[in-house]
């Protein structure tokens, strides 16, 4: 039986589940990391292949902000490890070192409702989407995204929204539509202006709208 949906901010629930590198409980194989775990229709499909291979080129943009990349399919471990030769091949890559997780019976898929309903294998069975989700440190879910199992995903804006996600739990900021690291960030609305000066000592700009009222307020993206 599936869990319901999951929302922004839920505990994310634990796992035990084998991968190509052996079994693993899921908050045991974080620790005190945050985790993307991403899901695949089947091993040897094109898309996933290229999915897989990007996230192996990212492995030092993961590290460096924390963060353990996990993948499932719905095939088997052994089924992963003859795929990964494939995977390493199209990437260039010297070596493969994160897990893929084997839900060959779709136990994982149909408990965290990751099933394409539109997409089918050549048994009539649903593919599991393009799932993605961030879970934190306190095993929270941070971030979703359901991706169609024809739509490959784009894992420099996925290490965007962490960097968001990371900024934006320390600072009293917001960042905006098309934001980068670095780019200017927006102060939250509950920000008192008495409090500006000592949260932004570079100073806020405050936009002026046809309604009058002061909430579009940017300033530099605060220091860690």
């Amino acid at each position: 039986m599936s869990l319901k949906a999951l929302n922004i901010g839920d505990l994310f629930p634990n796992f035990e589940a084998q991968t190509n590198l052996g079994k693993i409980d899921f908050y045991d194989w974080m620790a005190d990391s945050w985790a993307i775990l991403f899901s695949h229709p089947a091993d040897f499909t094109p898309v996933c292949t290229t999915e897989l291979a990007r996230v192996a080129q990212l492995i030092p943009e993961f590290q460096k902000r924390g963060i353990k990349p996990i993948a499932l399919s719905c095939d088997t471990a052994e089924s992963h490890n003859a795929w990964i030769e494939d995977i390493k091949s199209y990437g260039k890559l010297p070596s493969f070192d994160y897990p893929i997780i084997a839900d060959d019976k779709r136990e994982l898929a149909v408990k965290l409702n990751m099933l394409d309903k539109d997409e089918l294998n050549a048994a009539g069975i649903p593919l599991t989407c393009r799932a993605v989700f961030v879970v934190d440190d306190k095993k929270k879910l941070r971030l979703s995204i359901l991706y169609p199992a024809t739509t490959g995903r784009n894992f420099d804006e996925i290490l965007r929204v962490v960097d968001s996600l990371k900024l934006t739990q320390t600072k009293s900021v917001a960042t905006p539509a098309d934001w980068q690291p670095g780019g200017q960030c927006m102060v939250l609305p509950t920000v008192q202006a008495a409090d500006v000066p000592q949260l932004f000592p570079d100073g806020v700009e405050t936009i002026q709208v046809p309604s009058g009222k002061s909430y579009l307020r940017i300033t530099a993206q605060p220091q860690n």
